[in-house]
């Protein structure tokens, strides 16, 4: 239960960030040793070690001990910084820090200490850990709370955008397989349940060459940079629980089977809307794809620029040849929600047939935007704060950059 709870925790962006460790260094004869020197103060193996297992733990990207080091420099420029501005830390901050560490993953502090203790993490190891966040933060508030006021006007700037939510982005390998008829569908089923349990990137590459009936499969199901939000609400919150290199469960959307692969995730500055509508076209080319019905939805989208274009093309052609939806995205059919996923606006995407393959989808994003109604009354002053800390944040990664670039840094 622990573990399993502690592992739910480091989904999250921001505490994988704040973990940021290294893997044991198993060869090292004498854990004691220095490895580094930050203005004469000494990194040892054994510390280095203790930030590794945390990172075992919780499966925190990059090369593990290259972050370890480089997470603890920082800290000893951090806590140099601090001392020499006159600050101390008291020990019930710490034990303050601990606990809502802890509580994020929804364990008391003896539990997670038990946690760690499991993975070869000494409790004294995390209490430095927190001790140097308790002693960094207030470093930046005492140099720079008196810089990060924030405006009424900027409050209702920020309002203004869409939603006052960090943005969320993630960077996945899809595989598509299809299930359109019975005997397809059992294969399918088969094959999703060996790919749900790969664990590598190079592996999963090779079953979307080999299997996927995606046009990604041709680059290993590789897609680009995509805002979580544009994916199925469903889909996005399987997304959110996995760790960089794991395999979602088997998603059924019509007539095929998806996977999808976790390679990066990060937050971004653009915020993302709790509720989005999307308005998309489908344009139905009889032919599927046939040499004859590929020309066409290359000849369509040559000619047309924008969804309205498409109107122009159906005219005298039999109903139903055009259909344009706007609809919360939640109620988008999954097929077609994957690979509106993949659009900006005006893109289009030729992955999809119906009718068992005899007629192509020409499927086109016309726009993607709050639903509309959906807007709830915003608390200025929690938008305030965000904007605060937002500027803290950058001030304090500011100030870490000079003390690192002014520091004298040596390794062992």
């Amino acid at each position: 239960m622990i573990k399993t709870s502690l592992k739910r925790w480091a989904m999250a962006p921001a505490i994988c960030m704040a973990l940021l460790a290294g893997v044991p260094d198993a060869g090292a004869q004498n854990l004691f040793a220095p490895v580094a020197k930050v203005n004469e103060r000494v990194i040892t193996a054994f510390e280095r070690d203790q930030r590794a297992r945390m990172l075992m733990l919780f499966r925190s990207p990059g090369d593990p001990q290259e972050e370890a080091l480089k997470s603890l420099i920082d800290e000893r420029l951090q806590l140099a910084e601090a001392r020499r501005l006159g600050i101390t830390v008291k020990p019930e901050e710490i034990t303050e820090g601990m606990t809502e560490f802890a509580g994020r993953a929804n364990l008391s502090s003896e539990d997670f200490l038990k946690a760690l203790a499991q993975e070869g993490v000494e409790a004294e190891s995390f209490r430095d850990f927190v001790a140097a966040g308790v002693a960094w933060r207030q470093v930046v508030r005492a140099k720079y709370a008196g810089r990060a006021n924030i405006t009424e006007a900027e409050v209702d700037r920020a309002i203004k955008r869409e939603g006052t939510q960090p943005g969320v982005r993630v960077l996945l390998n899809e595989i598509i397989l299809p299930a359109n008829t019975p005997a397809a569908a059992a294969t399918a089923e088969r094959r999703a349940a060996e790919i749900a349990a790969i664990t590598t990137l190079p592996a999963f590459a090779r079953a979307a060459r080999n299997y996927s009936a995606s046009p990604s499969r041709n680059v290993g199901g590789r897609i680009d940079w995509m805002p979580i939000g544009n994916l199925p609400p469903a889909v996005a919150a399987r997304i959110l629980t996995l760790s960089p290199g794991q395999v979602t469960q088997p998603i059924a959307v019509p007539n095929a089977i998806a996977l999808f692969q976790l390679r990066a995730i990060e937050e971004t500055t653009a915020s993302t809307p709790e509720t989005l509508e999307v308005d998309y076209a489908a344009f139905y080319i009889p032919g599927g794809r046939s040499e004859a019905g590929l020309a066409e939805a290359a000849r369509l989208r040559a000619e047309i620029d924008t969804c309205d274009d498409l109107y122009g093309i159906a005219k005298g052609l039999p109903a139903g040849t055009l259909e344009r939806s706007t609809v919360p995205a939640a109620q988008v059919p999954g097929d077609v929600a994957l690979e509106l996923a993949k659009l900006d606006e005006n893109e289009v995407s030729t992955a999809l047939t119906q009718a068992g393959g005899r007629t192509q989808v020409f499927l086109m994003l016309c726009d993607r935007r709050p639903a509309k109604g959906e807007a709830a009354e915003v608390d200025r002053t929690t938008v305030r704060t965000q904007l605060i800390n937002q500027r803290l944040a950058s001030y304090a990664s500011a100030h870490l950059a000079e003390l690192r670039a002014n520091a004298t840094i040596t390794y062992q």
